[in-house]
């Protein structure tokens, strides 16, 4: 699994028809900043509204996932969002100039395609996984849905499906590993039932739809009457059913194509809860509304692990720079050089690192039989981070001093003692202009904000 966030290089576009709405829709995907995630924005719509994928943005489960934000729906996101899990792409925005995204062949992998095209930027901030930190479960008595989510340092996602039908019989899909999708699951197309045709053709459903862009499986006797109809419906000079068990003659790309079209489904819907995940997923019978009523379950045990606007630090993963490089660019050193890590930059943010042990040599005369970090240098390990998003708008950092102009609103919430991690965390409030930079700094141990201030810092050069 990929470490650091990533997006896409450069803007890529293509066109179809959606598979519900029967609209011919572009959809354009653009490149975004870390911490975007997936945004879905209607161009064709006045103020080009933005809907972002999350999941209480749902609204309706019908044969689809449909997401509704300030008054504007974007139909069938599940296999576009799928195509970007599986190529572990955490930031995009995908503007539409109509109501759905295009259905194409049924499946991701026209999706992964042009994405691939496009190609993978890395970007300076390390993914924020939610690890399940204990099994979280979904049942459906009367639809015989199961889904469960257990604790992994990994991704896994396993699917059972069992239509009573001499058809399709019972089926498993599985991977064990994201990298897999492309191969094995991106490429496998949307499905249903001819039973189930007229009726989603009488609610207004599948406009789009066509005999190149589903499989129809086939699981009773079919008059020649209603071969007539269903050639009507799809615009067809003839439709038959050549093949036991599949209309038209489609070849299956797998044995076992509409399990894995179901993992697909799982891995699309399950990026609403915002965040990759890691953990082993199991899902029998599963179906558009389980999957969002359990991502549900998944992001409100989110909400219940912390607040996102704390930085994220897995001190497992490798830093995105670590304390030689933090050398490079700071000029401290000891005892005053405090900071051990950058875990996150990016334009106008940054997160840094310190560890607090025992051995400070502040901790000699600052209390020595009651050891507390002097809260004057947790806002100066605090204005080191800063220093260092500041001094990436430079070409040459080394060349430049860092000083301060003025601390204002400081306060000091929870006393920070050995063997505390803290988080830093500092914000533009403004551009920087004429080598001023002013910005909001907080420090975290845990969940809990234990240092705040807004700074106010100049760059100059050493030669100045």
């Amino acid at each position: 699994m990929k470490v650091k966030q990533h997006t896409i290089s450069k803007q890529v576009t293509l066109s179809g028809v959606g598979l519900h709405t029967g609209v011919e829709a572009t959809m354009t995907f653009l490149p975004a900043k870390a911490n975007h995630g997936y945004k879905f924005q209607r161009m064709d719509m006045e103020g080009q509204p933005t809907i972002d994928a999350d999941v209480d943005n749902v609204v309706d489960v019908s044969r689809g996932t449909t997401l509704e934000q300030s008054g504007a729906r974007v139909f069938t996101v599940e296999h576009v969002l799928a195509a970007l899990v599986g190529l572990e792409i955490d930031n995009v925005l995908i503007q539409l100039n109509g109501p759905e995204p295009p259905i194409l062949d049924g499946s991701s992998i026209p999706f992964i395609d042009i994405l691939e095209e496009a190609g993978l930027e890395e970007q300076n901030a390390l993914r924020r996984f939610f690890e399940i930190p204990e099994s979280i479960h979904y049942k459906d008595s009367a639809r015989e849905v199961e889904m469960a989510a257990l604790p992994l340092d990994d991704f896994r996602v396993t699917v059972m499906v069992d239509y009573n039908s001499p058809v399709l019989g019972s089926q498993h899909a599985s991977i064990t590993d994201i990298s897999q999708f492309k191969t094995e699951i991106a490429s496998c197309r949307t499905f249903c039932f001819l039973h189930e045709l007229e009726m989603l053709y009488n609610q207004n459903l599948i406009k789009g739809g066509d005999l190149n862009n589903a499989i129809v499986v086939v699981d009773r006797a079919v008059k020649e009457e209603e071969l007539v109809n269903l050639a009507k419906m799809f615009n067809k000079p003839k439709v038959e059913v050549r093949k036991e068990g599949i209309l038209n003659n489609v070849e299956l790309r797998y044995k076992n194509e509409p399990a894995r079209h179901k993992l697909l489904d799982v891995i699309g819907d399950l990026a609403l809860v915002g965040r990759p995940l890691k953990a082993q997923i199991l899902a029998a019978r599963p179906g558009h509304a389980a999957n969002v009523a359990f991502a549900k379950k998944i992001k409100r045990a989110m909400e219940k692990a912390g607040p996102m606007h704390i930085p994220y630090y897995d001190p497992k993963l490798p830093p995105v720079l670590d304390i030689n490089q933090i050398s490079n660019i700071l000029p401290h050193r000891y005892p005053f050089q405090l900071l051990d890590k950058i875990i996150y930059l990016d334009e106008s943010v940054v997160a840094g690192v310190k560890n607090v042990t025992i051995n400070e040599p502040f901790f000699m005369g600052h209390f020595p039989n009651n050891p507390v970090m002097p809260g004057v240098l947790q806002v100066e390990a605090m204005a080191q981070t800063g220093g260092i998003l500041v001094l990436s708008t430079v070409n040459d950092p080394e060349n430049y001093w860092t000083y301060f102009l003025s601390i204002e609103n400081c306060k000091f919430r929870k006393m920070v003692l050995p063997g505390d991690t803290l988080i830093f965390k500092c914000e533009l409030l403004n551009p920087i202009r004429r080598g001023i930079a002013k910005m909001k700094g907080e420090a975290f141990v845990g969940n809990t904000l234990v240092c705040e201030a807004v700074m106010t810092a100049s760059i100059v050069r050493k030669d100045a």
